[in-house]
């Protein structure tokens, strides 16, 4: 039994399969004022925004915009009203003037489990018709059912050997113990036979949250979801409890609430500044002494 688990686990499936899974470990540190980490393991779901019928057929445990025992709902992402989030993402990628006819558009998330999930952070993968990566979309939500887009065209000086590296000013009300004027440090590996997202949350003294997944992929078949359900159990419910939880040990170690400002009702998307110049702005003293610590950070 331990030898068949391990073949399921190490599996990675068609490269062109119409959903993966990616199985690895979310990580959570923060740094100031107080020390705080935690992590856990959580398995995300890969899925092609234009094969959403294939996908459906891959297995009869995972279902699309269907119930089963995990499934992927458009409803849950984009404006939330059950259109294309093909069509949502190919929307923004026009906004800032990005064409990706005949490429494709994938989103890593949560799937749900039970008909269950909750995603603080999905992000699309959007490829022009010649396979190049040209626009990620970070998808952020909070606990209290608000959802903002970071919509980041991937510029020529932002790809190395590290993987894409992105920056954006925060602008969305996240976690009830970090203020609003801080800039995220983005770091992607896109989705391959792993995949990777760091994020570094920065006020103008340098770092102060770190955040990071490390997956690898999995085929998304009935062997390996038995197994995920059974080595995983109730996954997508923990991740909520696990929010909950660590923010009451933040509590405890004093951590100071912050007033949660109010919020558009639709997912709102804003571009990465296409006419601010953030050597003005407040943040760009922290984001000059950033630099030097954020690979020691987000290893």
């Amino acid at each position: 039994m331990h030898h068949a688990t391990a073949s399921v686990e190490t599996q990675p499936g068609p490269a062109n399969a119409a959903a993966a899974l990616y199985v690895g470990d979310v990580m959570h540190a923060r740094l100031k004022p107080m020390g705080h980490r935690f992590s856990y393991r959580v398995m995300s779901l890969l899925i092609d925004l234009d094969r959403l019928d294939a996908a459906d057929r891959q297995t009869s445990l995972f279902g699309v915009n269907r119930a089963a025992l995990y499934s992927f709902r458009e409803s849950d992402h984009g404006d939330r009203d059950g259109s294309s989030l093909s069509a949502f993402a190919r929307a923004r990628a026009v906004e800032r003037g990005i064409d990706l006819t005949g490429g494709r558009v994938e989103l890593l998330c949560y799937p749900r489990l039970l008909g269950y999930t909750f995603n603080p952070l999905s992000a699309y993968f959007c490829y022009r018709a010649d396979g190049e990566l040209a626009l990620i979309i970070y998808e952020v939500r909070n606990t209290f059912g608000d959802i903002h887009a970071y919509v980041l065209p991937v510029q020529p000086g932002q790809r190395s050997a590290a993987g894409i590296r992105q920056e954006q000013d925060k602008l969305f009300y996240v976690s009830p113990f970090i203020e609003m004027p801080m800039r995220y440090h983005f770091r992607v590996s896109p989705p391959g036979q792993s995949v990777k997202l760091r994020i570094l949350e920065t006020d103008t003294g340098g770092p102060l949250l770190a955040a990071t997944f490390n997956g690898s992929r999995r085929a998304l078949t009935t062997a390996a979801l038995l197994t995920s359900f059974f080595s995983l159990p109730m996954v997508t419910f923990k991740i909520m409890a696990a929010i909950h939880w660590e923010a009451l040990r933040l509590w405890i170690k004093g951590a100071r609430l912050v007033p949660r400002p109010q919020a558009p009702a639709k997912n709102t998307v804003l571009a990465i500044a296409r006419s601010t110049d953030y050597s003005r702005t407040p943040l760009a003293a922290g984001r000059r002494d950033t630099a030097p610590h954020q690979d020691a950070v987000l290893r």
